[in-house]
């Protein structure tokens, strides 16, 4: 029996498609049947024509492009510091002991909280979203980092240094591939919880333009199809991002495995 046979006729590549398709046919019918009447509902050609409004306009790729360029930023910043710490943590036993209790503390405290004291120091402006993001992707780069390096085998170690490894051939040929999946995994979250923290800070410290910005404009005017419209965006850039993210995992982890059978 095929593959396609045996998962009811679907090839694999429209799986993904089939329950976004189910979801726009009983929207369209719930609409279209007079089964809902609530202006909370609109129809998805309501939808479709406030995106080409919105691209033709420019109003898209005007909020869009801002979003992303903060997003980018606090992703960079906070994912490298996370790195850069995260490292730190998991090769020095010193460091953690000092350095770890604390961080373990901050941690725990919700990132919404943070945002009262963002916004006294930096203000309602692109300084206050972009910190906001940078300790959205900070903190789960940090732990993978940390779990990476930490999960390192004691054997990988010993058996390059029986082969003579100094610390550059060390890191490179035992310890980096070695961490490398769980620090890509750090990426990955650190990504995606940026691109959520994007969206959150021009939520709650609505100034400029932005893709938050949008919906707070859509929610206030009581325009459900600009609400809509904006949430479709935000889930085809999230699944675009995860897209990518994907991609690079398997070209990093393709380069793991030529390391370690070479080796």
């Amino acid at each position: 029996m095929s593959q396609a046979t045996s998962s009811g006729g679907v090839p694999p590549a429209l799986r993904p498609w089939v329950l976004p398709v189910l979801i726009l046919l009983l929207w369209w019918w719930a609409v279209a049947s007079g089964w809902s009447t609530s202006p909370l509902l609109v129809s998805p050609w309501a939808v479709w024509e406030k995106a080409l409004q919105q691209i033709t306009s420019g109003d898209l790729w005007a909020a869009l492009s801002a979003s992303l360029w903060r997003n980018a930023q606090g992703f960079v910043a906070g994912a490298s510091a996370g790195l850069a710490v995260g490292v730190l943590l998991g090769w020095s036993r010193w460091a953690e002991r000092l350095v770890g209790p604390s961080f373990h503390t901050l941690k725990q405290i919700s990132l919404f909280a943070w945002i009262p004291m963002l916004s006294m120091w930096f203000g309602l402006g692109d300084g206050a979203k972009i910190a906001f993001i940078a300790m959205a992707a900070f903190f789960p780069m940090v732990l993978n980092t940390f779990e990476g390096l930490r999960s390192v085998p004691r054997e990988f170690i010993e058996v390059g240094r029986v082969y003579g490894f100094g610390f550059r051939q060390q890191l490179t040929r035992v310890i980096a591939p070695s961490a490398a999946p769980s620090v890509f995994t750090g990426v990955q979250l650190a990504l995606i919880y940026s691109w959520l923290a994007t969206l959150g800070s021009e939520y709650l410290m609505a100034s400029g333009p932005g893709i938050g910005n949008t919906l707070i404009d859509g929610r206030e005017h009581f325009q459900m199809d600009l609400v809509l419209f904006g949430v479709v965006v935000i889930g085809l850039v999230g699944s675009v991002l995860n897209a990518a993210t994907g991609a690079l995992e398997r070209r990093l982890l393709a380069w793991r495995d030529r390391t370690v059978a070479r080796y």
